[in-house]
């Protein structure tokens, strides 16, 4: 059998489980709305892709890791590297030879599975995104490429939707473009604002790795226990927090922002130093990355809005310097009569909401200058409603894409 043939192979069999699934999940709910009773499992069905199954776990290994590589080699961008999250799907063996093979953003540059959102960028080149502003529904979705395709095929990596409170904004961050439940295992994080729009807290869906968290007085679980599966996380962490400087005298200029990433040590960006790196989530997402796009065109799933718990990094004294970011002053065009950045091309219409973020550096700080100037996200407008997203080493895209988020939040106090 080619190689090519196993990859058309892998990707009929990919849709035939997933259309059996769909199928199975409809009849479930239309024998659930006649009578509460649980229903059996077709025995047939689950002992035809048990065999199905089989037969592919039987490979001999090093014809397994041979086609795995050669699949994760030849498929480098999206959406033709869907076929690498197909190997992972076909069973345990091949998922365990596919999470071995694949590497993190950091070590390759690409994005595959949904758990590398959380992890950090590579060094060299960034990994470049846009988000996509909706009014009308006030969601942001964050999709891989350049620029938005013409036939809106673009890969989707996160959405988010903005909800007004009477004291603050939230902004939930859901691995789906329209379920921003928190009892979903789509849910992945939020930011809150405060009443002024100056400061704004990022809180991630699981505990960060190696850290050490405890509960902040006051506050509650994420929803209660009894409503959901247990196998979610019950609380949101804190990771970092982004705070925007009053323009009190009413000054021309840009936003002044400064971000504190509580979960990023600044030895990080330092020489020999490594930013931490989490391997998988609390619940098990893999087979979830794809089954979203059934999602389209149903109606949004909204959360309640009930007060939202959170648990705070402990503070110890032996605890690491976390890494502060701040925007890079821009300079003034005298013939244009506006502050400019250089963007490299990536945003092409003046808006107040135009940054680039680079590391707050002492002169103490054992850092190279080469680190110092290096710009770790910088985002942008090109369109009316689009803005590209260009993130780094050490942030994840989910760390960027949430402090992208605290820009499109109104501050009248900072303009």
């Amino acid at each position: 059998m080619s190689f090519k043939s196993i990859v058309r192979e892998l990707k009929e069999m990919r849709d035939g489980i997933g259309s059996k699934s769909r199928r199975g999940v409809e009849a479930g709910k239309h024998w659930h709305s006649r009578k509460q009773t649980h229903i059996a499992p077709d025995q047939a069905l689950l002992s035809s892709d048990s065999s199905q199954h089989s037969l592919w776990a039987n490979l001999p290994p090093e014809l397994l890791l041979d086609i795995v590589r050669r699949v994760e080699e030849s498929e480098t961008s999206w959406p033709a590297r869907a076929v690498v999250v197909f190997c992972a799907s076909v069973c345990r063996t091949w998922r365990e030879v596919t999470k071995e093979i694949v590497q993190t953003p950091e070590q390759c540059g690409r994005l595959t599975f949904p758990i590398s959102l959380k992890q950090p960028g590579p060094h060299e080149s960034p990994i470049q995104c846009f988000i996509r502003r909706d009014r009308g529904t006030s969601t942001y979705h964050l999709c891989f490429g350049l620029v938005p395709s013409e036939d809106g095929s673009d890969k989707l990596l996160l959405a988010a939707r903005k909800i007004r409170r009477a004291t603050c904004t939230d902004f939930v961050i859901s691995l789906a473009a329209n379920d921003f439940s928190r009892a979903s295992n789509s849910y992945v994080g939020k930011l809150r604002s405060n009443f002024l729009g100056t400061k704004f807290t990022i809180y991630d869906s699981q505990p960060p790795c190696d850290m050490t968290i405890q509960p902040t007085g006051g506050m509650s679980r994420r929803f209660h226990s009894k409503q959901v599966s247990p196998r979610l996380p019950a609380y949101n962490y804190r990771i970092g927090s982004i705070s925007y400087e009053l323009n009190v005298l009413r000054t021309r200029g840009p936003r002044r922002m400064n971000c504190i990433m509580d979960t990023i040590p600044f030895s990080s960006i330092e020489e020999g130093g490594a930013a931490p790196t989490p391997t998988s989530f609390a619940q098990s997402f893999d087979e979830l990355f794809f089954s979203f796009t059934s999602l389209k065109g149903k109606e949004p799933i909204t959360y309640s809005s009930s007060p939202s718990p959170s648990l705070s990094l402990a503070s110890t004294p032996g605890s690491p310097q976390p890494l502060a970011l701040k925007n890079k002053a821009p300079r003034w065009h005298e013939q244009l009569q506006c502050w400019c950045l250089n963007f490299r091309g990536r945003v092409t219409v003046a808006s107040v909401k135009n940054f680039q973020l680079v590391a707050a550096v002492e002169p103490s700080h054992n850092v190279p200058l080469a680190e110092q100037e290096k710009v770790i996200l910088q985002f942008g407008k090109i369109g009316k409603d689009i803005f590209t997203m260009d993130y780094h080493y050490p942030l994840s895209a989910f760390q960027a894409f949430a402090i992208c988020l605290s820009s499109f939040d109104t501050k009248p106090a900072c303009e």
